[in-house]
């Protein structure tokens, strides 16, 4: 009686193993695509932080030239280089700001992907287009407050290569 025993048993163990191991598997590939979802809102969160640190930068630079802002140079600014403002003879506050602005969108450009942005004057500072082609549109020109918007793309894949438009908005009291 012993002997049928053994014999019906035979094979229970490769089983419990194999099925051990189809859970075991289901178990890591969960754990990957989770990885995968936290290493993406990684990136996200890291250029959010990016666009925020930026725009606070263009609020810096604009009160570092309050001269320029007076004039009103930082409204649709023409960023140009201007070498003559690295130079120990310096230059105007309206070149000043030209420069900040072109030194601001480089920036811009090296640490978001797509990346662009616009220092104006508007009278509702989360109004406007969401095509980062479209800047100048964004503002009205009204009001006495200065906005700072910037554009780029993220969240990248192989069913969206070219990314979702993003924008950071934030108003400035230089």
């Amino acid at each position: 009686m012993n002997r049928t025993r053994a014999f019906a048993q035979r094979g229970v163990t490769m089983l419990e193993i194999l099925i051990a191991i189809l859970i075991i598997s289901v178990g890591l590939l969960g754990t990957a695509g989770l990885q995968a979802v936290g290493l993406r809102a990684s990136v996200s969160a890291n250029e959010r932080t990016a666009a925020t640190l930026l725009a606070y930068d263009a609020a810096d630079r604009m009160r570092a030239n309050m001269a320029g802002v007076a004039l009103g140079a930082y409204h649709n600014y023409t960023a140009a280089q201007n070498a003559n403002c690295l130079a120990v003879a310096g230059c105007t506050p309206q070149q000043l700001a030209q420069h900040d602005m072109w030194e601001w969108n480089n920036a811009i450009g090296l640490a978001l992907n797509q990346g662009m942005g616009i220092v104006c004057h508007d009278s509702s500072a989360d109004d406007g287009t969401s095509n980062a082609s479209q800047t100048t549109a964004a503002c009205d020109g009204l009001g006495n407050q200065y906005v700072v918007k910037i554009w780029w793309y993220e969240d990248r894949s192989s069913s969206n290569p070219t990314g979702t438009l993003k924008r950071f908005v934030t108003a400035v009291q230089p």
